[in-house]
């Protein structure tokens, strides 16, 4: 997570190599000792659809409100921030089977968190628009047994422990890639409008996690693959009104690979999303 919020940082650094100053208002009197600030509007990409900053500038912001024309852009972002619960479906049951009930885990504690960074797109008109975008996911399953999933094993295996762990957490990492499909009505008179983006999304492997505290090790962190896929494939569909909205996420393949007793079981995810 350092490392992360370290490369967000860079980024966005980085994007103010694309900084745009318009000067205060040239109608002023050249001899107004007035001092005025100078109005200055960051631009985190190229194009006219990425996102701006305005610094000092008094006026409404109409980022969201303007009738943009069509064309490309790239650009740094902080968007679709996923916020939501992430559920297991074992052959299309939400009960686990025999096989799979070591990885039984508490519903209301296992999350799925995820935002986009990077994203190229292009606008045909005000109301629709294609972009492809890049971002991290985290699935973080909150497990009900004292077990610890192990590394490096030919499958998935797991061992009994002997002590009780406060926090027994099993966890993924992807690079997340979704191509985005967006939709959104006319403004209503408060300049909000209602919007809906669907479409599929690869998701590549970076870690996978277990991360175990308790009163005899205190807090421990394995990292391992654990056959998770390395690819995964799905759909998401997002949808709100204003800045928040309702979000959901299906896998088609499988979360885990080589690993045959966990054949059939995929992930669901759902929750809130913001400032898509």
């Amino acid at each position: 997570m350092k490392r992360l919020i370290f490369t967000i940082t860079i980024c966005l650094a980085t994007s103010f190599v694309f900084a745009q100053s318009t000067p205060a208002d040239s109608t002023q009197n050249a001899t107004d000792t007035t001092t005025h600030k100078k109005h200055v509007k960051v631009k985190l990409g190229f194009g006219d659809d990425v996102t701006q900053v305005n610094i000092n500038n008094d006026e409404p912001d109409t980022a969201y409100h303007a009738h943009k024309a069509p064309g490309f852009s790239f650009g740094v972002t902080f968007s679709r921030i996923d916020l939501g619960f992430a559920t297991l479906i074992d052959n299309g049951s939400f009960t686990l089977s025999d096989k799979n009930k070591f990885l039984s885990y508490r519903q209301w504690k296992t999350s799925n968190f995820g935002f986009d960074v990077l994203q190229f797109g292009y606008r045909f008109n005000s109301a629709f628009k294609i972009y492809v975008s890049g971002g991290f996911d985290w699935t973080h399953i909150r497990l009900r047994n004292d077990i610890t999933i192990q590394r490096n094993a030919p499958v998935l295996t797991y061992v009994q422990d002997s002590i009780h762990f406060s926090k027994n957490r099993f966890s993924s990492t992807y690079l997340r890639i979704p191509l985005s499909f967006y939709y959104r009505s006319h403004e209503d008179d408060r300049g909000n409008y209602f919007r809906l983006v669907a479409g599929p999304e690869i998701g590549i492997l970076l870690n996978g996690r277990v991360k175990q505290i308790s009163e005899e090790n205190g807090k421990q962190k394995f990292n391992d693959d654990y056959h998770f896929a390395k690819l995964r494939k799905g759909v998401f569909v997002r949808m709100g009104y204003g800045i928040m909205g309702l979000y959901a996420k299906y896998y088609f393949n499988d979360m885990f690979e080589n690993s045959p007793d966990q054949k059939g079981l995929r992930n669901f995810s759902f929750g809130l999303t913001f400032g898509f």
